[in-house]
């Protein structure tokens, strides 16, 4: 009796055990699912796109990471100076309830939070790093109220005036774009008209001006093509003076080699302390380089 039931026993593991074998044989014979890596969803990254306004920024060689996180702590230092204030989005929460809504505690908390979490992004939004992939070089997108070129101006006079208040290691050059637009002729004209109307053709004043083009990883558009056809466009009655202007025509040409080599262009009017200031360079007004000696010289 033992006997047949350790047989019979026997033949159900077995049988169980052929059975499993062959749910494994039929598994492997089956096409199988390939493993894909996730492709890189270069879109969702920030770029530089027509019509955008921004800030270019120069640094050290292999310092463009703590450049970027010390430029991002300073832009919103000034956001909340000149961008932030009584009365604004950072108030309206607390204020929308009312002691009249008392009893509802939880919806007063969560309207105070969503209003926190609102003024945050919308700060932080006012600023976008973009990677460009340019040695020794930064952009940040701007969005409105910031005006690149007032606040650019705003920081370098302030450093200017009080060079113990220094904010940065590792800032260079600050330039300002008002426009920006792709590297081409009919992109430096569009840019061109809209940035220079208002100051050459609409404010009716009649000023002498200079134009200083810089040019990196580029080859297409040439340096004094882009320095007739933008004095062309700011036109008469105005005059080129290079030494003693009154506004300063900033044009930069790059090409970028982040997920999608771009070729932009962008463009700026800046004032006559442009030379005061150190070409907006907050290194050279913190600590200025020593002149030449020109001791022995006969």
């Amino acid at each position: 009796m033992d006997k047949e039931k350790k047989r019979t026993s026997e033949a159900s593991l077995s049988g169980a055990v052929m059975k499993k074998a062959k749910i494994v044989a039929l598994k492997f014979a089956l096409p199988q699912k390939q493993w894909q890596t996730p492709k890189k969803n270069f879109s969702a990254a920030p770029s530089i796109n027509p019509g955008d306004a921004g800030i270019w920024a120069t640094c050290d060689m292999h310092r463009e990471g703590l450049c970027t996180v010390e430029l991002k702590d300073l832009f919103d230092q000034y956001a909340q100076l000149l961008y932030s204030g009584p009365g604004g989005a950072g108030n309206a929460a607390v204020t929308d309830v009312t002691l009249n809504d008392a009893a509802d505690i939880e919806a007063e908390i969560q309207q105070e939070i969503q209003g926190m979490q609102n003024t945050t992004s919308k700060q932080q939004a006012l600023f976008t790093p973009v990677k460009i992939e340019v040695q020794c070089v930064l952009f940040f997108k701007t969005r409105q109220p910031v005006e690149p070129v007032s606040l650019v101006h705003r920081i370098c006079e302030d450093a200017f005036c009080d060079k113990s208040l220094k904010r940065t290691r590792f800032v260079k050059r600050l330039t300002p774009m008002t426009r920006m637009g792709k590297a081409n002729e009919r992109s430096l004209e569009e840019v061109s008209k809209l940035v220079l109307g208002p100051v050459f053709h609409d404010d009716g004043r009649v000023w002498k001006f200079a134009i200083r083009p810089t040019i990196r990883n580029h080859q297409a558009m040439k340096r004094d093509d882009i320095i007739k056809r933008v004095a062309d466009l700011a036109g008469k009655p105005h005059t080129v003076d290079l030494t003693r202007y009154d506004r300063l025509i900033l044009v930069d040409v790059y090409r970028t080699l982040n997920a999608i080599a771009q070729n932009i262009l962008g463009m700026s009017v800046v004032s006559d302390d442009y030379e005061k200031f150190k070409r907006y360079n907050l290194a050279e007004i913190y600590e200025p380089t020593p002149p030449k000696s020109t001791a022995g010289v006969t």
